[in-house]
C-alpha cells in the first residue's frame, strides 16, 4: 500500500522545496456528509447573513452548533400567582396570552402583549425583537421570567425570557424552578438568539448524534453517552447534572486532539526517510572551536538529545525550549553544523527581520575565519542578490542559511537539505508552519529533513502536550555562567520622576537602557503613550542629554539595522522601542529595562522583554510602569516581581489568558475546547494521552472494528484542521 506521504516521480530532481505542500498525516475515508456537518447557513433560522457572523466565530456547522455550550444557568424560581408579584423582584409567571399586538417600526418593532393566570393580568413588552412578530397568539400558555415593573400602575415585564408551554402537558410539571441556559452573544446575535438557535440544532441534530468512542473507554471511565451529555450541559435538572457531562465532552476533545498528534508523531517516525547525521569525535572538536566558552550542562543534554536524533533515519521532530538567554541559539547551530559535515545543507527560519539578522550575526561571528558558506534571506533582500542567492542554494554553494518568511518562497529549493531550524514557531500561521515539513524527491524515495522548534516562550507541560504533543522535548533549564538575575519593581506615575532621576544616573555611569511602548503611534480609540510620540519628551525632559534612537517594526530594513548597530556600539544611551526588541536583541550593556502600560502585555511577552537585560556582568533591573486599579492585572505583575522562572510565570499566564492567547494560536491552528479546560482538567489530559496511546499502540490505523467509529469522527472533526494535525 503507497505510504499517504509518497507521491509519484515527476523528476530526478534531488533539490528540497521549503513551500512544497507538507507531507500528509495520516488519512482515514472521510464519513457521509450528515446532518451534522450541514453548513451552518442551512440549519433553520440561520441564513447567509447569521452564518458569517457564525462562521467568524468557529462555528460551521450543525455539529458546532450543538457544542456552543452556556457559560452559565439562570436559576428561575417556581411560578408564582400574579396577584403576588412584588415590584423590582425578579419573577416567573406561567399564563395565557390574552392578546397580543405589533407597533413601532417595521424594522424594529415593539411586541406588547398580555397574559393572564386568573389572578390578575401581567402587560409584556418585547422590544427589538422581530422573532416574536408571528409567535404569540391567543391561547398560548407562555412561562416568562423576568423583573417585574410598574410603569403605568400596571404590572409589566420587559424583554423576559419565555417558553411556550403545552397545554396537554399536565400543569404540575410547569410548577418547579428552573435552570435557564445563558449563552454568550456572537457579534449581533444575542444570548436569547443563540438559544433558540442552538434549541433548533438539538430538535434536528441530537437524534442523529453516534457514539464515537468504544464502548470499553466508556464503561472504564463510567461516562455518560454523548447524546444525553450534550443535552445536560444545555438543559440540565440541576447544576450536580452538568459536572459529569462536562467530564464527559472535556474527555472526548483531549482524547481527539491526543489520537491526532500521536498518529502524526507515529507516522514521521515510521514512514518518513531522513538522512542519518552523524557526529564523530572531530566533527564534535571542530564545532566546539568555534564556540569561545564551555556549554552548560542543559545544554550539553540538549546537543546529544538532537545528536542522537539526527543519526537515525526517522526524521527528528523535536522542540528545544529554552528561557531567554539560556543558549538556544548556540545548540541550534550545533545541529546546523552537524548537517553541513555531513554534507547536507542547513535552514533556519525566524518571524522578523530583527531575529533573523540577530541570529545570523551571532553565527557568522562564531563562523568567522570557517569553511561553512553562509547567508541571510529576508523579504528586503535586493531582487539581484537574492536570484544569485536561489541559484546558489539550489546549486548547494551556501551550507547553512538564514531567512524570514522569503525562505517559503517557491524559488528556494535546496540540493540536500538535512535540518531545518523553526524559532519560535508558534509565530507562524497555520499554512506557513505546515510548509517546513519539507520533502526531497530522491527516485521513488519520499526524503524529509530532520525538524528542530526552538523557542524562548516557555510552555506549561499542559500545552505542550495539546500545541507540541508530536514533537520531542529537550529544555535548556540553567542559564549560562555571568547571566545576572534581573530584579524587576512596579512603578506608579506618583514615583515616576524619581525612575527618570535614577535613569540619568544609570547613562551617567555609561549603562544603556530600554523603554518599550506598546504602540507605535497614538490613536483615538486607545488611551496609551506611544513610542513615537514619546521619543522627543524622552530625549528634551525626562533624559535631556542622552543619546536616545528610536526602534519600531515599520522602520526600512536598513533604519532597522542602522538604530540596532548605534545601540549594540553604544553611539546611543537609549532604545525608544515597541516589542519589536522582545526577542533576538543581545546588547550586554543593556542593563535597564522599562516598559510603559505594562498590564497592557501578558506575563510571558513581559518576561520575554525582561530578557533582553542581564545579559552582561552588571546587575540589571526592570521597572514595569503601571497606573491600573484592577487587583487581577496588580497581581499578574506581582507574579513577575516574585520570580524570574519562566515556566511558572507560563503556567501562570495560562491560567489567566488561556493557550490561544500565550501562544498566539487563536489565529494559528489550536483547535478550540469547547467542553475541556486544559488548566483544570490535567487528569483528564494525562488520561487522553495514555489511552490514545494505548490505542495507538494496538491499532495504528484504527481499522478494527470498535474503532471504526473513531476514526469517522476523527476525521470529521479535523476536517479543516490536518495542517495542525501536520504540523503539530
Amino acid at each position: 500500500m503507497e505510504s499517504p506521504l509518497s507521491r509519484s516521480a515527476t523528476s530526478a530532481s534531488t533539490s528540497t522545496q521549503l513551500s512544497e505542500r507538507p507531507t500528509a498525516a495520516p488519512s482515514f475515508p472521510r464519513p457521509d456528509a450528515g446532518v451534522l456537518d450541514r453548513p451552518i447557513q442551512y440549519v433553520r433560522g440561520v441564513g447567509p447573513v447569521r452564518a458569517k457572523l457564525l462562521t467568524k466565530a468557529g462555528i460551521e456547522t450543525l455539529g458546532d452548533l450543538l457544542m456552543y455550550f452556556p457559560f452559565r444557568y439562570e436559576d428561575q424560581p417556581p411560578p408564582q400567582r400574579i396577584d403576588t408579584l412584588l415590584m423590582d423582584q425578579p419573577a416567573t409567571v406561567i399564563g395565557a396570552v390574552e392578546r397580543a399586538r405589533v407597533g413601532g417600526y417595521i424594522k424594529k418593532p415593539v411586541i406588547n402583549a398580555v397574559i393572564s393566570d386568573g389572578t390578575g393580568d401581567l402587560k409584556i413588552t418585547w422590544f427589538n425583537a422581530p422573532h416574536m412578530r408571528d409567535r404569540l397568539e391567543r391561547g398560548h400558555i407562555l412561562r416568562v421570567f423576568g423583573k417585574v415593573e410598574a410603569p403605568e400602575g400596571i404590572g409589566q415585564m420587559t424583554n423576559p425570557r419565555v417558553q411556550w408551554l403545552d397545554p396537554d402537558d399536565d400543569p404540575k410539571t410547569w410548577q418547579h424552578g428552573k435552570l435557564i441556559p445563558v449563552y454568550r452573544a456572537i457579534d449581533k446575535l444575542a444570548s436569547h438568539v443563540m438559544q433558540r438557535l442552538v434549541d433548533t440544532a438539538l430538535e434536528d441534530g441530537l437524534a442523529r448524534l453516534s457514539e464515537p468512542l468504544p464502548s470499553r473507554l466508556i464503561k472504564a471511565h463510567a461516562l455518560p453517552n454523548r447524546a444525553k451529555a450534550i443535552r445536560t450541559l444545555h438543559h440540565p435538572e440541576t447544576l450536580d447534572e452538568t459536572s459529569p457531562a462536562r467530564r464527559r465532552l472535556a474527555y472526548e476533545e483531549l482524547l481527539f486532539m491526543q489520537l491526532a498528534v500521536g498518529l502524526r508523531k507515529r507516522f514521521v517516525k515510521t514512514e518518513g526517510q531522513a538522512p542519518k547525521l552523524h557526529r564523530t569525535d572531530a566533527i564534535d572538536q571542530r564545532i566546539r572551536k568555534r564556540f569561545p566558552f564551555k556549554l552548560t550542562g542543559a545544554q550539553e543534554k540538549s546537543v546529544n538529545d538532537i545528536c542522537a536524533d539526527l543519526a537515525q533515519t526517522r526524521p527528528m521532530t523535536r522542540l528545544l525550549q529554552g528561557d531567554v538567554g539560556s543558549g538556544k541559539t548556540v545548540v541550534a547551530l550545533y545541529a546546523g553544523l552537524v548537517a553541513v559535515a555531513n554534507k547536507t545543507q542547513c535552514a533556519i527560519l525566524a518571524p522578523t527581520e530583527v531575529l533573523a539578522a540577530q541570529h545570523f550575526a551571532s553565527m557568522d561571528r562564531y563562523l568567522e575565519g570557517s569553511k561553512v558558506r553562509r547567508a541571510l534571506l529576508t523579504g528586503k533582500t535586493p531582487k539581484t542578490e537574492r536570484d544569485k542567492l536561489f541559484a546558489d542554494v539550489r546549486a548547494g554553494r551556501v551550507d547553512l542559511i538564514v531567512g524570514t518568511h522569503a525562505l517559503l518562497n517557491d524559488k528556494v529549493t535546496f540540493q540536500r537539505l538535512g535540518v531545518v531550524i523553526v524559532d519560535e514557531q508558534h509565530k507562524f500561521g497555520v499554512s506557513q508552519r505546515a510548509s517546513l515539513k519539507l520533502k526531497s524527491q530522491n527516485g521513488s524515495k519520499t526524503n524529509t529533513p530532520h525538524y528542530l522548534v526552538m523557542t524562548a516562550t516557555p510552555i506549561p507541560r499542559t500545552l505542550s502536550m495539546t500545541v507540541f504533543g508530536d514533537l520531542d522535548v529537550s529544555v535548556i533549564d540553567e542559564l549560562p555562567p555571568g547571566r545576572q538575575r534581573v530584579h524587576t519593581a512596579v512603578v506608579r506615575s506618583q514615583d515616576e520622576q524619581a525612575l527618570w532621576l535614577e535613569l540619568r544616573e544609570r547613562i551617567t555611569a555609561g549603562d544603556q537602557i530600554y523603554i518599550v511602548y506598546p504602540l507605535v503611534e497614538e490613536s483615538d480609540e486607545l488611551d496609551l503613550k506611544a513610542a513615537t510620540t514619546e521619543v522627543a519628551r524622552i530625549a528634551n525632559d525626562c533624559l535631556p542629554g542622552a543619546r536616545v534612537g528610536l526602534m519600531h517594526g515599520r522602520l526600512r530594513k536598513n533604519d532597522k539595522q542602522r538604530v540596532m548597530a548605534d545601540f549594540a556600539a553604544h553611539r546611543t544611551d537609549v532604545l525608544v522601542s515597541t516589542t519589536v526588541i522582545e526577542v533576538g536583541v543581545d546588547v550586554p550593556n543593556a542593563t535597564v529595562m522599562v516598559v510603559q502600560h505594562a498590564e497592557r502585555y501578558g506575563l510571558s511577552a513581559l518576561h520575554q522583554l525582561r530578557g533582553r537585560v542581564g545579559r552582561g556582568a552588571k546587575a540589571s533591573v526592570c521597572y514595569l510602569l503601571s497606573d491600573s486599579k484592577g487587583e487581577t492585572a496588580m497581581q499578574r505583575l506581582g507574579i513577575l516581581c516574585e520570580t524570574n522562572d519562566g515556566f511558572r510565570i507560563a503556567e501562570e499566564d495560562l491560567k489567566i489568558r488561556g493557550p490561544g492567547e500565550l501562544l498566539g494560536t487563536r489565529q494559528h491552528g489550536l483547535p478550540e475546547f469547547r467542553a475541556a479546560n486544559i488548566v483544570e482538567d490535567v487528569d483528564l489530559l494525562i488520561q487522553a494521552r495514555n489511552d490514545a496511546a494505548d490505542i495507538i499502540r494496538k491499532d495504528p490505523r484504527l481499522a478494527a472494528k470498535e474503532h471504526a467509529a473513531l476514526r469517522a469522527e476523527l476525521s470529521r472533526r479535523f476536517r479543516e484542521r490536518l495542517a495542525f494535525i501536520d504540523v503539530g
